[in-house]
């Protein structure tokens, strides 16, 4: 029986740490894509703390995504999103120079959706 997904959707929404720091393009992408994610847990987890469970991951993950993002887009702060990618083991392609932020998140989330285990 799938995990109603109203709670956990309701969760992800309150988590004022995801955009935090982000710009609105940004926002709303993280937070499309971790609620996308959200509703496709909900139906596949086996039992409601299963679910939480995962959600409360997928939202950790979407913070630091987020992280990375503000401080890829502060060139002071490029060795900082190294060091973060490094410590949370982002698979995906770090860039190689500077990228418009909401390009930046949307080539993350791209490569996320492509590899959901990364």
């Amino acid at each position: 029986m799938p995990t109603p997904c109203d709670p956990l959707l309701r969760h992800v929404l309150r988590d004022e740490a995801l955009t935090r720091g982000l710009g609105d393009i940004e926002a709303r992408m993280l937070v499309e894509w971790v609620a996308d994610w959200t509703e496709l847990l909900a139906d596949a987890a086996r039992t409601e703390d299963d679910a939480w469970s995962c959600v409360r991951r997928l939202c950790r993950r979407g913070r630091a995504i987020g992280r990375f993002v503000r401080l890829w887009s502060d060139p002071d702060g490029r060795g900082a999103a190294g060091q973060l990618a490094a410590a949370e083991r982002f698979a995906w392609p770090l860039p190689t120079r500077a990228v418009d932020p909401a390009d930046l998140m949307h080539h993350i989330l791209t490569w996320e959706n492509q590899h959901p285990e990364g």
